[in-house]
């Protein structure tokens, strides 16, 4: 396979500017994961010390083999929010006496570990990681329930967590509960959902109902061992499968499990030299741009992403915006589509329509590296057809059954987003850097569209237009549109698995490849590749 040669010059101005704006933005994302990462602040954290007990990140490090990678998700859920940043809950892919794990684990020192309805949406993500790559999940909990003053928000839709907890069960994925703490009212089915529970002796509290709620209800006088401690539920309810007399045991018997389970990936292993790039990672704070509008080459990326900068084209001089090609990460054959030139053109769209043909032919997982304002617009393109090569493409990607790990390293705009396996074509995984922008369309041009249609109707109606109000709408708009396709803004909704620093690309797509092969790895099959 040919490999890539960096033409980058590091000591030009360009490269320069871009390298400040990527660690200015790196070094915004490391405040806020630090935010996330202190829960509810060291007054909280030294009085759950004080009780005796650990911290979640203490009992995840504890809980995962040592010096093993941890792929932590949604780490900015809730951002910009009334809500602390990360939503009381650390959800994440590690590896458990050597299997890979969905890990959810609430985090009390942030409202007992309640859940709002970031915390939900956190929640359910990764639980649909885990069903669609088929992951063992483990649950660490220690939660007082619904965050009530949202709980309209809440209620309905947090039934789904108890729906897939036994929906993961029948269909083979063990579920696993070590619970540390409070697990009361709808947070108590979690350890009566999952296949296997473990209660902290002195600890655990799992009831529907806790002594205040039991009094009124029934005037019955009970404590919260006898309603639902670990004692109990080991001894008389049945509910507890394990006993453990502290974290630590809770933790050795969850790992114990977890190697009981004689747990096989379906997929295939790394088949190709996983050898690392000739070219430095660091390298890509200076290639990606501080502007979307200025186009990064993807082979640029690539050559400091992909095994030994190996890189095999497709269609090198064909629909030129976008890049195409064969390559592996961390021994993964993968298949690549990246946005060149930002813009999508028909050729463009038939070329990936027929190289995700091509991939799901082999079974080859593909890796989209988004940057792109969407589909070409205009006479010419319309009447050439570009509504029908996109929807080719766009159909291509939604009946594509090789698994997708999606990256945006620039912008995703318009039908753009879809076409290049946005979140609504669920990608395995789904990240962007921390410069990315993601929205219908650019903040100025969303603004100048405006403007103009605001304008035609003036003028139909016969009234004068404004100009100083549309200016100042523009404004607003413009405001509006740079706050909401921010990186942090996007990912804090769920709409991506997270934002990353540049440098940990290969990293992150390595651990979600292998994640992924924990499923079957196959493409689909009932047509051949047809040319366009």
């Amino acid at each position: 396979m040919p490999t890539l040669r960096s033409t980058v010059d590091v000591t030009a101005e360009t490269y320069r500017r871009n390298r400040e704006a990527q660690l200015a933005a790196v070094a915004a994302l490391e405040e806020q994961l630090d935010l996330a990462r202190a829960g509810g602040g060291a007054r909280y954290a030294e009085r759950h010390h004080k009780r005796g007990r650990l911290l979640v990140r203490e009992r995840l490090e504890l809980l995962l083999d040592r010096d093993s990678p941890f792929l932590e998700l949604s780490a900015l859920a809730a951002w910009g929010t009334e809500f602390t940043v990360g939503a009381s809950i650390l959800t994440g892919v590690g590896v458990v006496s050597g299997v890979e794990c969905v890990i959810i684990a609430h985090d009390p020192t942030v409202r007992g570990g309640a859940m709002n309805p970031y915390t939900l949406k956190k929640t359910l993500r990764a639980l649909e990681i885990a069903r669609a790559n088929r992951l063992p999940v483990i649950n660490m909990v220690e939660s007082g329930g619904a965050d009530l003053p949202t709980q309209s928000e809440l209620f309905v839709h947090a039934g789904k967590i108890f729906h897939d907890l036994t929906e993961l069960s029948a269909a083979g994925v063990p579920t696993i509960a070590l619970v540390f703490g409070n697990s009361t009212a709808g947070g108590a089915y979690v350890p009566g959902m999952c296949d296997y529970a473990v209660l902290v002796d002195g600890q655990a509290k799992v009831f529907l109902g806790g002594p205040p709620l039991v009094k009124m209800a029934t005037g019955e006088e009970s404590d919260d061992e006898e309603l639902g401690g670990a004692d109990m539920h080991s001894r008389v309810s049945g509910l507890s499968d394990h006993f453990a007399t502290d974290e630590l045991d809770c933790l050795r018997i969850g790992r114990q499990i977890v190697a009981e389970l004689d747990w096989r990936k379906l997929g295939p292993g790394p088949s190709l030299p996983a050898d690392p790039p000739l070219y430095d990672p660091d390298e890509l704070l200076g290639i990606a741009s501080a502007d979307f509008r200025v186009p990064v080459d993807p082979h640029e990326v690539l050559a400091r992403v992909v095994d030994g900068s190996r890189f095999g084209e497709y269609k090198p001089r064909y629909g030129t915006s976008l890049v195409t090609g064969w390559a592996s990460i961390h021994g993964f054959p993968v298949g690549v589509l990246a946005n060149a030139r930002g813009v999508l053109f028909s050729e463009e769209a038939k070329k990936a329509s027929e190289f995700i043909l091509l991939a799901n032919q082999t079974g080859t997982p593909l890796v989209f590296l988004q940057n792109t304002t969407g589909y070409m617009v205009g006479k010419a393109y319309e009447q050439g057809g570009i509504i029908k090569d996109g929807a080719k493409m766009i159909n291509a990607v939604t009946n594509s059954k090789v698994p997708h790990v999606t990256l945006n390293i620039g912008a995703s705009f318009g039908a753009g987003n879809y076409g290049m396996s946005g979140r609504a074509y669920d990608p395995r995984f789904m990240f962007a850097w921390a410069n990315a922008k993601l929205a219908v369309m650019g903040a100025q041009q969303l603004a100048g569209v405006l403007s103009i249609v605001g304008r035609q109707s003036a003028e139909s109606a016969g009234r004068e237009f404004d100009t100083e109000a549309d200016e100042r709408r523009r404004a607003q708009i413009e405001a509006q549109i740079e706050r909401e396709s921010h990186a942090f803004f996007v990912s804090a909704r769920l709409y991506d698995d997270g934002v990353i620093d540049p440098r940990d690309t290969r990293a992150v797509l390595g651990i979600s490849l292998s994640a992924a092969h924990s499923q079957l790895v196959e493409g689909r099959r009932g047509f051949g590749v047809f040319r366009m």
